[in-house]
């Protein structure tokens, strides 16, 4: 028999193929990390993280053309799948895995937009061991998918209204979506030192996240909210004051278009992980649990 995954309501992935998908990913980010090779990278990579991986190995090519061939291997293990029931496509799963990095747990968000497609790491979160939320599991032991468009369904925020609403708090600093935090009030208050120093200025706008490449997942916690995942971009341009010229580092040389004699523009990415409360929390406002940031463009003039 059988099963049409666009109008059954059945696992996002088999138990049996989601550590094959976790393996083809670390195997091809350890070649594509020893290459410098961001063609590797997507392959098993796409959104945020793909955009994030494919810049830093451009860059890194640019500077070592051999590769780097001692690259210390990345290895996940003790890994946590959570699965949840879906119907349509895309669909997606997370692996909450150790990593040899650090002792912290790293989030691996899988998805895929139809059968036939390989299943690609579209967000990664590293969270410290307490910040891992209690998800809710079904007693077959499946994970509960959040519905990411439309009524929050339950929940203090529409999950696709967080890449605007992040944008629009970071420009105005307006809105009450948000606890205060390092990617939060904490980013503002950086910015804000660096609006205007006597070497430099600097202007900044970030916008929201656009399409199904960056469209965010999110699966229901016990408590009643939600882990999300989502995108947002932004932008930095620092201009120099009369008698100083920029000085970036080879990183963003290696992105970089045009000729920095006055003014640096950056093209940043971010991924997000967030928790969510349920509508009738004490607290409805959505607190970051991580940020990975990268710079995928930049531009001199």
């Amino acid at each position: 028999m059988t099963v049409h995954g666009e109008r059954e309501n059945i696992p996002s992935v088999e138990r049996a193929e989601a550590p094959k998908a976790l393996k083809r990913f670390t195997d091809t980010y350890n070649k594509a990390y020893r290459e410098l090779d961001p063609s590797l990278a997507s392959q098993v990579e796409t959104g945020p993280l793909e955009a994030i991986t494919a810049a830093d190995l451009k860059a890194q090519h640019a500077n070592k053309p051999g590769g780097n061939p001692k690259f210390p291997a990345l290895e996940l293990t003790g890994a946590r799948y959570r699965i949840p029931k879906q119907v349509g496509w895309p669909k997606f799963f997370v692996a909450d895995t150790n990593s040899n990095r650090d002792n912290n747990r790293w989030l691996f968000v899988f998805t895929r937009a139809g059968a036939d497609e390989p299943w690609k790491a579209a967000y990664l979160s590293i969270l410290s061991q307490d910040e891992v939320p209690d998800l809710a599991i079904d007693k077959d032991g499946w994970a509960q998918p959040v519905a990411v468009q439309g009524p929050a369904r339950r929940l203090a925020t529409r999950p696709d209204r967080l890449s605007a609403e992040y944008a629009d708090y970071l420009m105005t600093g307006k809105g009450d979506t948000f606890a205060d935090g390092q990617s939060t009030s904490g980013i503002r208050a950086t910015r804000k030192k660096f609006l205007r120093t006597p070497k430099f200025w600097t202007e900044y706008i970030d916008t929201a996240a656009q399409g199904a490449r960056y469209a965010p997942v999110g699966l229901r916690t016990q408590d009643g909210g939600a882990l999300v995942f989502f995108t947002s971009h932004h932008r930095q341009k620092q201009t120099m004051a009369k008698g100083f010229r920029p000085n970036p580092d080879p990183q963003i040389k290696a992105l970089m278009t045009g000729e920095a004699k006055k003014a640096v523009t950056l093209t940043r990415i971010s991924e997000s992980a967030v928790r969510v409360p349920a509508k009738d929390a004490a607290d409805p406002k959505v607190v970051f649990l991580n940020r990975l940031e990268g710079v995928t463009a930049a531009k001199g003039e």
